[in-house]
């Protein structure tokens, strides 16, 4: 990934007008971040959690070691898809409301923005 989110930033609907080399660049970053089953499902979990989950609570659903939970969790920060608060020594995972939104408008390929 290029940066803290580079990737959701720059991405525009697949179905608006033409993309740049940029836009393209961006919206690829997105979906490689998605590309890794972890990955999806973690954006699930924390999809159907009513509050933000602590990292230690994604390892047993997940049958990944910490390390490698923390691994996707940084990515999926870094394209802007999640959001990290710190309590003490633990850290707390979120899906980002906006970043939700404008994934939403980036695949409707019915066209029409939000």
């Amino acid at each position: 990934m290029s940066g803290s989110s580079t990737a959701l930033a720059g991405c525009v609907p697949l179905a608006g007008s033409v993309l740049s080399s940029e836009e393209a660049q961006a919206t690829a970053e997105l979906f490689a971040a998605l590309a890794d089953p972890a990955r999806v499902k973690i954006v699930n979990l924390l999809a159907t959690s009513h509050e933000p989950v602590c990292a230690c609570k994604l390892t047993g659903p997940l049958g990944l070691a910490q390390p490698t939970v923390s691994h996707h969790l940084k990515t999926l920060v870094q394209t802007g898809l999640l959001d990290r608060e710190q309590r003490g020594k633990w850290a707390f995972f979120s899906l980002n409301p906006d970043a939700v939104s404008k994934l939403a408008d980036l695949i409707d390929l019915e066209g029409e923005c939000r």
